[in-house]
């Protein structure tokens, strides 16, 4: 399926997605910003922003081996952290002033247990502790987290975050979170203006470039398409579920044999925008510690909480009209392992066509994966 939009601004997404230093963060680094990598959606931007940095989700994107990172992490070790690690030992992520780390999983933890011992850059480091489980003791608990977090960014950097800064960082990324919310509320149409592969174009941008000029552009691209001629010549409307997925050309893959992908729940998708920061809340980190382990879409990393996945999943095939559900799931990821064949159970028993696919980080076996999308899109009838 081929874009039919024109944008300039869309055009910067791509930029800031198919590059690791792209023209905005680059941009940044020449003005003086200092950037702080992060290795998963639970580690909160908010508080790296109200420090003046630039938050960066990290990826491996340009990646062509991991044959350095192999030395130290073992074949079933995900091959996300194999290529991220390969990376920062080849220097590509030497423009980082601080890398922060959550107890996401063990694959991740493994590559901050090497990065400490092997890296010499960035100087910064720092790991938060998750907890397991979403009720209000956990929230108490991630507050402390980012508590300790918050004063050891202020001792490093000699910077002060303040309430008033934190507050000002939280209503920043709300407006990110809403603007991400009206892209999407475009898709639910008949026939949407953009396409998946787009949208996740848009929303990787959102983890790499300052945050007020990613408003800025998001706005412009609204204004775009908004009121557009849409995509008419799909078969099949198709939500797409899964842990981290940063490369658009798969779901362009899926949507070359006929689908379109109109929603999702990712790590790079609603699992980070959906809600916002509750900005009625007293103090600034409980409001952050909230949102993070409580309000918004869960991982299955979190304990007792599938249920609630589960009916967020049935709202998401409701609201878009979804035919099918895809999940993806990187190899030797037990979380989403245990959580595709949960739902697996939950579809078959609302009649809902879903195809689970295992994939490496970086695209391959292209021919198997439009085979099997084919055989679902014919499934389905259309």
């Amino acid at each position: 399926m081929d874009t039919k939009i024109e944008s300039p601004a869309l055009q910067e997404f791509a930029e800031a997605t198919e590059t690791i230093v792209n023209p905005a963060l680059r941009s940044w680094k020449e003005q003086g910003g200092k950037v702080a990598g992060y290795f998963c959606s639970y580690a909160p931007e908010e508080i790296i922003t109200a420090a003046g940095f630039l938050p960066f989700r990290m990826r491996a994107t340009g990646s062509t081996g991991t044959e350095l990172a192999d030395r130290y992490l073992s074949d079933c070790n995900c091959s996300f952290v194999r290529n991220c690690f390969n990376m920062a030992l080849s220097g590509e992520y030497d423009f980082l002033d601080g890398a922060v780390w959550v107890n996401s999983c063990d694959h991740v933890r493994r590559v901050y247990d090497n990065w400490k011992r092997k890296m010499k850059t960035p100087s910064f480091l720092h790991f938060l502790s998750l907890p397991k489980k979403t009720g209000e003791k956990q929230v108490s608990w991630y507050q402390e987290e980012l508590t300790v977090f918050k004063e050891s960014l202020e001792r490093h950097f000699g910077v002060e975050i303040t309430d008033e800064r934190l507050w000002e960082a939280i209503k920043l990324h709300n407006q990110k979170r809403r603007l991400q919310r009206k892209l999407y509320k475009l898709r639910k149409g008949e026939n949407p203006p953009i396409t998946g592969a787009e949208t996740l174009t848009v929303i990787v941008a959102g983890t790499a470039m300052p945050t007020e000029r990613y408003n800025q552009l998001l706005k412009e691209l609204l204004d775009e398409i908004s009121g557009a001629d849409g995509n008419a010549d799909y078969r099949a409307r198709l939500m797409i579920l899964g842990g981290i997925l940063d490369d658009p050309a798969y779901i362009k893959v899926i949507e070359d044999q006929g689908g379109l992908v109109v929603t999702d729940m990712l790590c790079f998708g609603t699992k980070v925008m959906w809600e916002d920061v509750d900005e009625g809340t007293p103090e600034p980190l409980e409001a952050l510690a909230r949102y993070y382990i409580k309000d918004r879409p869960t991982c299955p990393r979190f304990f007792g909480s599938h249920e609630k996945r589960a009916a967020f999943v049935r709202q998401m095939i409701r609201e878009f009209k979804v035919d099918a559900v895809i999940g993806q799931r990187l190899m030797f990821c037990d979380g989403w392992a245990y959580e595709h064949y949960m739902l697996d159970q939950d579809f078959k028993d609302d009649g809902i066509p879903h195809l689970t696919l295992d994939r490496e980080y970086l695209l391959a076996a292209v021919g198997q994966l439009r085979t099997r999308v084919q055989a679902l899109l014919e499934s389905i009838g259309r």
